[in-house]
């Protein structure tokens, strides 16, 4: 099977969809595999790594060549594609239904690696797991490096500094990472999340959970948060405003799947908020849980420090496309059989999950 790997249209995206060791796995199960010249460059990956883990380079007017194409970015234009190719990428459609007609004006096959479906046998392809641990590791950094304090306990010889308090909003991968994380650099921690189950979680990594009411649960079907009624939701901002009072730094990571991100914390929270605290808006790419988000940019609100970062997981390109490229070789060993031939059972629930569009038809819309 014939594979390129795509280079990134996004100027803040410097992940690689594929890296060398990945190659040569791929390459040793009889793939050929085309990079585009300097895909993995801001990756950490250069060109030569990749001819010495087997892959050729090729220019962007000659993707057309391969079967399989990957990327992390949906693509902006199509073009270059031809009938029946394949597309593997991060297609967000669950809020993009114009993407699925392009695709299929093209007659291609995709699959949408965002589709990935929460079961043991599919782990090592879920995406949104290994990027969102990322996500919440670099959080924690961010907020440690922009607080203009100590996040552990300090003795000094001039008196005892006590240890920042860090809340946590959404208690998924990212949530649960960035509690490790901070709890590991010393603060005192404590975090929030709409499903009861995720108390234990939290708990079991040494933070506070902490919840208005113990007997409403909005975890749906797949594990997620569901999506609150507006007055549940006033109801949780109002339970967070003393919480965030008495914040250092907080860290919001609340997303579900498909829907813009649930507003958390609101002008007037902020107004009530500590001057000099911090807050790390995780979830700036999907609306952001602060009213105030700014997707990219660093705003003062009331004396607040609000970041919202774009492709956070960028921000570490050279894990986040190593643990990409892990979960994009094994969904295509599951494409494919022993001889590197394409096999699409749609039998197989992981398959007939991500795949969005064959042939120019969608599937499970």
């Amino acid at each position: 099977m014939k594979i390129c790997v795509l280079s990134e249209i996004n100027k803040s995206e410097k992940r690689v969809s594929l890296v060398p060791d990945s190659v040569n796995y791929l390459v040793k199960k009889r793939h050929e595999i085309f990079i585009v010249d300097g895909a993995g460059k801001e990756a950490g990956y250069p060109n030569e790594e990749y001819t010495n883990s087997g892959a050729k380079i090729i220019s962007n007017h000659d993707v057309h060549k391969a079967d399989i194409c990957i990327t992390i970015s949906k693509p902006k234009t199509l073009n270059s594609f031809k009938d029946k190719q394949v597309l593997i990428s991060v297609l967000g459609t669950r809020s993009d239904k114009k993407i699925l007609k392009d695709i299929n004006d093209k007659n291609i096959t995709a699959f949408d690696m965002e589709l990935i479906p929460r079961i043991s046998r599919a782990q090592r392809m879920d995406v949104l797991s290994s990027q969102a641990s990322i996500a919440g590791y670099k959080s924690a950094l961010i907020i440690a490096n922009e607080l203009g304090i100590y996040l552990p306990m300090m003795m000094t010889a001039a008196g005892t500094i006590p240890p920042a308090k860090i809340l946590i909003l959404g208690a998924g991968v990212a949530g649960l990472q960035a509690i490790a994380t901070a709890r590991r650099l010393g603060a005192l921690v404590s975090a929030f999340d709409i499903r009861l189950a995720a108390g234990e979680q939290i708990e079991s990594l040494g933070a506070t959970f902490i919840h208005p009411n113990k007997d409403v649960d909005a975890e749906s079907e797949t594990g997620y948060a569901k999506e609150l009624e507006e007055s549940e939701q006033i109801k949780q901002r109002k339970f967070l405003e003393g919480h965030l009072s008495n914040s250092d730094g907080v860290i919001t990571t609340a997303a579900i799947p498909g829907k813009r991100a649930p507003i958390l914390i609101t002008n007037e929270m902020i107004k009530k908020m500590k001057p000099g605290s911090v807050i790390v808006d995780v979830v700036a790419d999907s609306g952001g849980n602060v009213e105030l988000n700014n997707s990219g940019e660093t705003i003062i609100a009331h004396g607040v420090k609000i970041i919202s970062p774009v492709d956070i997981q960028s921000k570490m390109s050279k894990v986040s496309s190593n643990l990409y490229s892990r979960n994009v070789t094994a969904l295509i060993d599951l494409l494919t059989d022993n001889n590197g031939n394409i096999l699409f059972d749609f039998e197989d629930e992981i398959i007939n999950s991500t795949c969005v569009t064959n042939n120019g038809q969608s599937r499970n819309e």
